[in-house]
């Protein structure tokens, strides 16, 4: 079986491209980047290329049996500097993905990752379903379900074997900070730098926390037993405070004689005050669970920056 994984060499994906391999899958991994990132599974096939451009995917599916798109040009603090570039670099090349797939008829299954902490919008209710309204209330959001709705206007039409998954805030290990996204990694980063950590709302904002492994672990599950046309929430079920979160990293720093210093803000106009996913479905459909709980993943990021892995401000 070969899988071919659009944006294999992200923060995501490369987790996924592990699994995958493990699993016995042959692996082919399209990126942006010329080169081959060194972090790639050594086991995994690599090309480079555009996958809006239909002659270079038709080549680039030769062979394959399965695709995961993982694809993703923006985070939500981009998307508002540029909502129009978020909408360019994102949903043509989608749709691109699904016109050529639907012409296929050799792809098993095609899953698609979109974002359980930007569709829903404003919660009606916690923890939230796949049945709650999709009200975005940022331009990434906004596109993300634009990407959606196309999937599903081609598993509709056009039988495109097609699930949907919706990732809660993924962290873990490799997650890169001062990024616009990754609140855990750029608190973890500020403190070992000695800078103030910028907290948003404070007890305001709930998030739902999930390790990159159990996302990875989601993803699979729904490559191999999810239902066409269906939609996945991947999340850990429970919420933390900014705040909380903050004090769980503090409790380490402390360990090691660092002190926190924070930058309290107010909450943001396009900041949804909780969002916490109801996972019954996937766990239903595939089996799947979460395995790290997020004391633990969170022990795992700490170490990782202890041993160097921090990265300079950027922006």
């Amino acid at each position: 079986m070969t899988c071919c994984v659009i944006g294999g060499t992200g923060f995501i994906g490369r987790v996924v491209v592990q699994q995958l391999v493990a699993g016995g899958r042959e692996v082919r991994v399209i990126g942006r980047r010329e080169q081959r990132p060194a972090s790639l599974d050594e086991k995994a096939s690599y090309l480079s290329g555009d996958y809006g451009d239909k002659a270079f995917l038709e080549r680039a599916l030769s062979g394959v049996d399965e695709i995961i798109d993982l694809a993703y040009s923006t985070v939500p603090k981009s998307s508002f500097e540029d909502p129009i570039h978020d909408i360019t670099t994102n949903l043509p090349q989608a749709v691109n993905l699904f016109q050529v797939v639907s012409e296929r008829k050799n792809i098993r299954k095609l899953v698609v990752v979109s974002s359980g902490g930007t569709v829903y919008g404003p919660a009606l209710a916690i923890p939230i379903t796949e049945d709650h309204p999709t009200n975005p209330i940022s331009p990434y959001g906004i596109t993300k379900l634009a990407v959606e709705k196309y999937a599903l206007m081609y598993h509709r039409l056009f039988n495109l074997p097609v699930s949907i998954v919706r990732p809660s805030n993924a962290y873990g290990e490799g997650q890169l900070p001062y990024r616009g996204q990754g609140f855990i990694a750029t608190a973890i980063a500020s403190i070992l730098n000695g800078d103030a950590v910028t907290v948003f709302g404070g007890d305001q904002i709930i998030r739902d926390y999930i390790h990159v492994a159990d996302v990875a672990d989601g993803i699979v599950a729904t490559l191999e037993s999810g239902r066409p046309g269906a939609f996945y929430n991947l999340g850990s079920g429970s919420g933390l405070t900014t705040n909380q979160v903050l004090s769980f990293i503090a409790a380490l720093a402390h360990q090691i004689d660092k002190s926190v210093a924070v930058e309290a803000k107010p909450l943001r106009a396009f900041d949804v005050p909780a969002n916490i996913l109801d996972c019954t479905r996937i766990q239903a459909d595939t089996g799947w669970r979460t395995k790290i709980s997020f004391a633990e993943g969170l022990d795992r990021v700490w170490q990782e920056f202890l041993v160097g892995h921090s990265q300079p401000r950027t922006n």
